[in-house]
Parts: C-alpha cells; sequence; structure tokens
C-alpha cells in the first residue's frame, strides 16, 4: 500500500481534514466538519445556574458544581466524533500518517480522544490554530516533506 499523510486542522467548532497528494504534497481537502456549539459562551451552553443544595450537616446552602464546563464538554464531544471518524478511515487504510494542528487547548483533547493506533500515526502535531486560514497558508505552517 503507498504511504498517504492526512492532515487535520482543527478547533472547538470545526475540523478540515487534507489529504497530501504528489511528490510536493499538495492538499486535497477530503472533508470538512462544523461544530456550532463550540462557537457558543458558557451562558448559552447552560439553560439555566446550577441548582441548590443544602448541606447535609448544617445550615447552609451551596450551588451545586457541574463536573465538566459546558464549553469543554461541546470540545470534548467534537473530538469524540474527530477521533471516530479517524479511528474509521485509518481502520479502512486510507492514510499512513497523520499531520494535526489545532488549537493549543484543543489539541490535548483531541490528543485524549483518538486511539493509541491512530496516535501513532500523528507524527506532525502543532500546536497553532489553522483551521480559517486559506489552503496556501496552512500548507506554509506544514513541513515541506509530510513524510518526516
Amino acid at each position: 500500500m503507498a504511504e498517504t499523510t492526512w492532515v487535520l486542522v482543527a478547533d472547538s467548532s470545526r475540523a478540515r481534514l487534507f489529504r497530501a497528494e504528489g511528490a510536493d504534497n499538495r492538499l486535497v481537502e477530503v472533508e470538512d466538519m462544523a461544530h456550532p456549539e463550540g462557537r457558543l459562551h458558557e451562558t448559552q451552553l447552560t439553560s439555566d445556574l446550577p441548582g441548590r443544595t443544602f448541606d447535609r450537616f448544617g445550615q447552609g446552602h451551596h450551588a451545586m458544581e457541574e463536573d465538566t464546563p459546558p464549553k469543554r464538554h461541546e470540545a470534548i464531544q467534537f473530538a469524540k466524533r474527530i477521533g471516530a471518524r479517524i479511528e474509521t478511515a485509518r481502520v479502512q487504510g486510507q492514510f499512513t500518517r497523520l499531520a494535526l494542528a489545532a488549537d493549543p487547548r484543543f489539541l490535548g483533547i483531541l490528543r485524549d480522544n483518538l486511539t493509541k493506533e491512530s496516535l501513532k500515526l500523528a507524527t506532525i502535531q502543532i500546536d497553532k490554530n489553522l483551521v480559517q486560514l486559506p489552503l496556501e497558508q496552512i500548507t506554509s505552517h506544514l513541513p515541506a516533506r509530510l513524510s518526516c
């Protein structure tokens, strides 16, 4: 099987997948995934303030805290969706190497939601948000040889 590199550029609201083609690694867009919830503010993601509870052994009361802030929860959900897409493509043999470029906060979440096998193929990882850039500018941030 020929070696194929995929490039994923992402943030918490959009992910773009590219396939590098030819000797010059020209990028061809494979898919553009949107997650509009990733652009919402915290207040738009919660319908109400946390509930209130009374202390079991005292007279005070306090707001119940959520385990994960809503914005982070949305980012994790999108990263899971991206991870599932990458894993399906890996299993189908659609790529042999993977380059990741993502907003620094989202890159960590994304890594946590890729399978071990997919993460092993991610030989290039760039902690920059390139998702909104035109194709030529995305290419300028990548190594000349994507096969390294």
